[in-house]
């Protein structure tokens, strides 16, 4: 049996607490991972001058430089003239998933899937509001779509890239771009089938937050007068809101007859400027009063004020490595820094109406704003929303389509014969669009989701830590005295399912740095190869179907689809079934133990 060391010991409860914090979810996962790794420092397990080396580890480059690459593809307007043939398949619930679905696997097998995603979900909404039926008969398969295409190439999903270096460590060659595609070209087939046959027909036919908000909220704007002897007469409107509850939107300025739509905090108050409003009635009240305004007694036209050349109302969905995550519209000074107003929020099918500016955002959440729209774009990118609606701007630049596919295509082939290494053929990429114009330097910052990045960079350490102390191989000694004289598929079937298993309720690529190891380990204590092993581990880790969690492709769709938590179950579990009945065979034939 195994000794424990004191030093070990410290790491696997350092393991323990990080493992019970991610699955909490009370701390953002990258600030998570940096407690551990700041932990596993301190206790002694990681030397301090190779605290932060993670962050400079070619799993980290490659991951920033692919989500650069996304975005330049977005940019261009290649990837929107792909989607938008997906508008053309008709009105049939089985076409359209199988478009929206296929196109999607397609697309994140060589770009982010939240990029793939953020093109789609508008798409899709679109497409189920034309044809009279529930957003969520389409939005879970084209989530689980992107999700699938990521298991065919390396640059597919970040845990593809930790666990090819993970073999190139171990096994002397990282793995190259199409080695997944074996297995995953029929995993994502079978689970292609699987949804556009079967899938969608299990859902529930729901409402989701997306196109309710509008509606809600007529019966929240209003229209208030700044009579002659109010206070406020030649004061700022930052000045009111500031009397203003929380809860109460300026969204348009009315003077002299002209309307003025979202206006700029810093302009001063006249007597006889109409405001009109958005908020309770109670809080529109404290704010006559204090204010010392006139409530107008007529109706407001609704449409009027929240739809015009000058502003835009749109739904729109709070993405992965946003700012706004675990922050309020209060902190964020949404209006004052970001020219935007909050009307609405909607959190997994349930709107919320209390305190809006008090509410603190979480990834998926459905916000209703509205944005002056000469800077829609803009702050849709900074702010790290996704539009749920089509519209005729373009979150990018104009299109460059030939350039950006060329850059992609050169990356690529410099990659597959070996010429470079991948994380130096991708920045190259990267750098590329940026000197080309394609994505400007800002956007590229932008594009980059630094949680994700964070999280890799802080978990390698740790993960090393695990391995240098005996840890690993305490852990792959303990699986495999659980199965006795175990078989090595059966312990093949046990990494792909506890990896999978992990993988719902944990970031994938935290999955996949911890359980490579493990994998590996596993495999040379039973004297076969780690390449199934590790194949095994990259189909659990990027499989995370059964919780809205685990992924962030499926708590972006939560809210517009009006998901509740056992609809992932239920289509989830049969799922995750064929990918582990297609896998296993698959992994045996094309990786042999």
């Amino acid at each position: 049996m195994q000794i424990v060391s004191m030093e070990l010991t410290l790491v696997l409860i350092i393991l323990f607490v990080t493992l019970i914090l991610f699955t909490i979810g009370r701390l953002r996962y990258d600030v998570v991972a940096l407690m551990a790794l700041l932990a596993v420092v301190i206790v002694g397990a990681v030397p301090f001058d190779q605290a932060f080396l993670g962050f400079g580890h070619p799993a980290v480059i490659t991951v920033a430089a692919v989500l650069i690459i996304s975005r330049g593809m977005i940019n261009s307007g290649f990837i929107d003239s792909i989607a938008r043939l997906t508008s053309r398949v008709g009105e049939r619930p089985l076409i359209q998933v199988m478009a929206l679905t296929g196109l999607a696997t397609v697309l994140s097998t060589f770009m982010n899937n939240i990029g793939a995603l953020a093109i789609l979900m508008p798409v899709a909404i679109r497409m189920a509001n034309k044809s009279d039926i529930s957003p969520s008969i389409v939005l879970m398969p084209l989530a689980f779509g992107s999700m699938m295409g990521g298991l065919i190439t390396l640059i597919g999903t970040p845990p593809n890239i930790i666990i090819a270096l993970f073999r190139g460590q171990d096994g002397g060659q990282a793995f190259m771009m199409f080695d997944y595609a074996p297995v995953g070209i029929g995993v994502a087939f079978a689970g292609f089938l699987f949804l556009s046959l079967v899938g969608w027909k299990i859902l529930p036919h729901r409402i989701g937050d997306s196109g309710e908000s509008i509606a809600l909220m007529k019966e929240f704007v209003t229209e208030l007068s700044v009579p002659e002897d109010s206070k406020f007469v030649g004061k700022r409107i930052r000045d009111l809101e500031e009397v203003a509850k929380e809860d109460v939107a300026i969204i348009a300025l009315v003077r002299n007859g002209n309307r003025i739509r979202v206006p700029s905090t810093r302009r001063k108050l006249r007597a006889g400027d109409g405001l009109i409003v958005r908020g309770h009635s109670d809080e529109l009240k404290m704010l006559v009063d204090a204010a010392e305004l006139e409530l107008v007694g007529k109706a407001v036209d609704r449409d009027r004020y929240l739809e015009s050349d000058e502003a835009t109302t749109l739904e729109a969905v709070i993405s992965s490595g946003s700012l706004m995550e675990g922050q309020n519209a209060k902190s964020l000074k949404l209006h004052a820094n970001y020219g935007a107003n909050l009307l609405a929020i909607a959190r997994q099918g349930r709107r919320l109406s209390a305190q809006l500016g008090s509410i603190r955002f979480k990834i998926g959440d459905v916000l209703l704003l509205q944005i002056p729209t000469d800077k829609l774009d803009e702050t849709l990118i900074t702010l790290g929303c996704l539009p749920l609606v089509e519209r005729d701007i373009r979150l990018g630049k104009p299109r460059q389509v030939f350039l950006s596919v060329g850059i992609f295509g050169i990356a690529i082939t410099l990659t597959i014969l070996n010429i470079l290494p991948v994380q130096i053929s991708f920045v190259l990429a990267a750098l590329g669009m940026i000197l080309t114009g394609v994505i400007t330097p800002n956007d590229a910052y932008k594009s980059i989701n630094w949680p994700v990045v964070i999280l890799i960079g802080a978990m390698i350490p740790v993960g090393e830590a695990l391995e240098n102390t005996g840890g690993t191989q305490l852990i792959a000694n303990m699986l495999l005295e659980l199965g006795g004289s175990i078989d090595p598929i059966f312990a093949l079937v046990i990494i792909l399912l506890v990896s999978l298993l992990l993988s719902a309720i944990l970031n994938n690529a935290a999955v996949a740095i911890l359980m490579a190891p493990i994998a590996i380990d596993v495999a040379l204590a039973l004297g076969v190869s780690i390449d199934p092993f590790l194949m095994a581990l990259a189909i659990g880790a990027s499989s995370d179907f059964l919780t809205p969690f685990g992924n962030h492709s499926c708590t972006l769709v939560m809210g517009p689809g009006g998901y509740k938590f056992s609809d992932y179950l239920r289509v989830g579990i049969p799922l995750s079934l064929i990918v582990i009945a297609v896998s296993i065979p698959l992994i045996l034939i094309f990786w042999p133990l």
